[in-house]
């Protein structure tokens, strides 16, 4: 839990808030004073120190009191149960009292200690503590709605975040068996050969297997490392087609220093295997070209496809996955783009990293 969102028992009432709502509060009621202590400064002179100190004292106190008496009273039990004729008398009555006292305070300070050097007159006096108690509590009130429209979606942001990821682990326990039971046959068959790729694949399996469990679970890994698991992923891949399939990984980028959120490319190139050259039998080819320029990343996917089949739309979870993500982890900074022809599929992402 965030430091700021430590939970304070609020006195008389089983209510809490947390320190984030005390240090908001404690701001727009410091500004408040501040304000009155420059209106009414002239008092020091007028009056003496003392009256200074009383007339924004009071003034300042009788308008916690009213506005709290809304916030954690008035409101949740009367407003949000819909009981709108009880809140409007209950805050009607509470105004009028605080219109009550305060003039009566301002009637007796300008009236009496402040004498001949000032007029007072009691309805001058209503007038202004109405409209001014009536800004305040607006204020105070929008303060408290924004406040908790921004903690809804904080809560909002952390229970995407939350799905998405839950849906990133389903679809590392969805791939994954498929990808290692073809993996393992094709290893399987290259030891039945004794063939010197064996060993490779072994290490390529060994190092993507590291990636999954170790380096994917961080917020941000390093670009290197993600492309690194990206063209371990095309090799394995590469051995379940055959020699005349053209499958190319082209790297234009210095990729050192750069990071990304982990497992965002891997969707489009497995989409690209998945419905694309599985479904053909001769003559498939596959092209991943990768470029970064001043921290944007540029990949282009194509891939050759019957044209029965369609790409687009079809990478399931995959694929919805990727777009959630990219609007959450880097929202207005992102472009991803399908152009789905007759023998072609092209998928298009440029992220700025």
């Amino acid at each position: 839990m965030d430091f700021l969102d430590k939970q304070l028992k609020l006195p008389f009432s089983k209510g809490t808030v947390s320190l984030k709502y005390v240090l908001a509060h404690s701001t727009y009621w410091l500004l408040i004073t501040g304000f009155f202590i420059y209106e009414k400064r002239y008092l020091i002179y007028k009056a003496s120190m003392p009256y200074f100190v009383a007339c924004v004292t009071v003034r300042i106190a009788l308008l916690i009191v009213i506005a709290y008496l809304n916030l954690h009273f008035f409101l949740p039990k009367y407003l949000l149960k819909k009981r709108y004729f009880i809140y409007s008398v209950a805050v009607i009555a509470s105004v009028i009292g605080y219109l009550t006292a305060q003039s009566l305070f301002d009637f007796y300070l300008y009236g009496y200690v402040i004498g001949p050097m000032r007029n007072s007159d009691l309805m001058e006096s209503l007038s202004y503590n109405f409209f001014s108690t009536l800004w305040y509590l607006g204020l105070m009130l929008a303060l408290k709605l924004s406040m908790d429209w921004y903690g809804q979606q904080l809560l909002i942001q952390k229970i995407t975040v939350e799905k998405l990821n839950a849906e990133v682990n389903f679809l590392r326990a969805q791939v994954n068996p498929h990808f290692l039971f073809n993996i393992l046959n094709n290893l399987y068959a290259l030891t039945l050969k004794k063939s010197e790729l064996a060993p490779d694949v072994v290490l390529k399996l060994s190092e993507m297997m590291e990636y999954m469990l170790y380096d994917s679970t961080d917020a941000k890994v390093l670009l290197e490392k993600e492309i690194a698991y990206l063209s371990n992923y095309i090799e394995l891949e590469r051995l379940r087609f055959s020699a005349d399939s053209a499958i190319l990984l082209n790297i234009n980028a210095e990729l050192k220093g750069h990071e990304i959120a982990p497992l965002l490319l891997l969707p489009l190139v497995e989409n690209a295997f998945k419905h694309g050259l599985s479904k053909q039998t001769e003559n498939s080819w596959l092209t991943v070209d990768i470029a970064l320029n001043n921290a944007t990343l540029t990949v282009n996917i194509e891939n050759s496809k019957p044209s029965t089949v369609s790409n687009k739309g079809k990478g399931g979870i995959g694929l919805d996955n990727l777009r959630k993500r990219l609007e959450l982890l880097y929202p207005a900074k992102h472009q991803l783009e399908f152009d789905d022809k007759k023998n072609v599929f092209h998928a298009r992402l440029v992220i700025e990293l």
